[in-house]
This record gives C-alpha cells, sequence and structure tokens, in this order.
C-alpha cells in the first residue's frame, strides 16, 4: 500500500509562483516513478511531469520552462515548483505512484486569477 499526501496549492496571481509537495510512504518511494497529473473542470486528467528513480523528467509540452519536477528519496517526498503561473494551469493536482496498480494522492487545488 502507497500513501501520497499533496500539499502547497492554493490561490495565485497569474505569473506568480506555487510549490507542491507530495509525501509518500516510505517504503516504495525510492523505487518509484512519481509523477503529477492534474485535472480541471470538465477536462480529463492530464500528465503534467514525472521523474523517475534516477532523476530523469519528462514534461507536458504546457508547462516546459515554467515547472520543475523533483524528488528527495531522503524525505521520501516529490515536489513540483510551478513559475509564470497562467489561469490555464488552474486545476486540481494530483501526485501519482507510477506502480501497478497505480496509486494516487487526493489532490490539491491550484487557483490562478488573471
Amino acid at each position: 500500500q502507497v500513501q501520497l499526501v499533496e500539499s502547497g496549492g492554493g490561490l495565485v496571481q497569474a505569473g506568480g509562483s506555487l510549490r507542491l509537495s507530495c509525501a509518500a510512504s516510505a517504503n516504495v518511494f525510492s523505487s518509484t516513478t512519481m509523477a503529477w497529473y492534474r485535472q480541471a473542470p470538465g477536462n480529463q486528467r492530464e500528465l503534467v511531469a514525472r521523474i523517475t528513480t534516477g532523476g530523469s523528467t519528462n514534461y507536458a509540452d504546457s508547462v516546459k520552462g515554467r515547472f520543475t519536477i523533483s524528488r528527495d528519496n531522503a524525505k521520501n517526498t516529490v515536489y513540483l515548483q510551478m513559475n509564470s503561473l497562467k489561469p490555464e494551469d488552474t486545476a486540481t493536482y494530483y501526485c501519482c505512484a507510477l506502480r501497478v496498480p497505480l496509486y494516487w494522492g487526493k489532490g490539491t487545488l491550484v487557483s490562478v486569477s488573471s
């Protein structure tokens, strides 16, 4: 069983920054690729970024150059630094452990005002 707890969401003006954190249970974190997804109202959940155990990263085109995913294996935590936020980044952001089955956190809401 993997438990994921997100934090760091909130309301921010366009152009601002937020850092999301996801604390994971220790038993599997270091051996698991981690990812952030987001889902806006009426939209499907989409991959934002992922990071492998070795630190390789992938980003959605819409966030490249603005968002940075990182992980701290000593703290069992994955982060998403979000800069230059846009209103279209407004969504609930979910942490995901890419295992079989997938494990999801409950999400944290990010709202970006124009």
